[in-house]
């Protein structure tokens, strides 16, 4: 999906990007050793939803190495030109009907939530003669409009896709519900990465806890110091949104 930019606009949407990654980078920096780590150990991924694929590229060009999508008729469209040098993960809800779509694009799907999507992205990469990277996504506040495994059954899940053929599942994943302050967000966040070292410590055969995914735009800084090795930003690099 390229944008009907003008040069004018671009240079102003990659201007803006160089700005924002700067102060961004800083921030993750502060976050990562308040919490006694390097920055280092946090991947970044840039979330490109409705973002032109210039600007991505741009983006990749400054050091991006981690883009998500969170849509699949978007990816596809903006796939040809995309700068294939950044690692793609698909970040948001994936229907059944869209796994075709998706698999062999990226290396990683974030958001694995049924025991139905983990069967046919098994099938598909299977099919296509590869391994698909996922995370189980986690409903951590057990909110009925959100998907996600319930927390409480998330070991359970685990056991049952742990034998699929054609994914590996490298850790977990959330989106937490919107709180009123930081104390609240930490809890929940707190709550996942107990989650996530309690199962790193049961050593369950062909499920590995390398990467928790949490923490976006406005919560990335509680996230790190969580536990958080992955956060998924959007706004807070390229601007708002711009919905049509």
């Amino acid at each position: 999906m390229t944008a009907n930019l003008s040069k004018e606009e671009l240079e102003l949407r990659c201007k803006q990007f160089d700005e924002n990654y700067k102060y961004v980078l800083s921030r993750i920096e502060a976050a990562a050793q308040k919490a006694g780590k390097s920055a280092s150990d946090i991947q970044l991924l840039a979330a490109t939803k409705t973002v032109p694929v210039e600007v991505i590229n741009h983006a990749i060009g400054r050091g991006i190495t981690l883009i998500g999508e969170n849509r699949v008729q978007e990816l596809c469209q903006k796939y040809d030109d995309l700068d294939k040098s950044a690692t793609r993960h698909h970040i948001g809800r994936l229907q059944t009907n869209k796994i075709k779509q998706v698999v062999g694009k990226v290396q990683m799907v974030q958001s694995v939530d049924s025991l139905k999507l983990a069967s046919e992205l098994s099938k598909r990469s299977l099919d296509m003669n590869l391994t698909t990277d996922i995370l189980v996504e986690i409903n951590i506040g057990n909110e009925v409009s959100k998907s996600g495994i319930p927390a409480d059954e998330t070991e359970e899940f685990l056991h049952q896709i742990a034998t699929f053929e054609g994914i590996k599942v490298k850790g977990l994943m959330c989106i937490p519900p919107i709180c009123e302050n930081d104390k609240e967000i930490r809890g929940f966040f707190d709550k996942m990465y107990q989650k996530f070292i309690d199962i790193s410590a049961k050593k369950i055969d062909n499920i590995s806890m390398d990467f928790l995914s949490m923490g976006m735009s406005g919560d990335f800084e509680q996230a790190i110091q969580s536990g958080a090795n992955i956060i998924r930003l959007g706004s807070v690099l390229f601007g708002a949104r711009e919905y049509k």
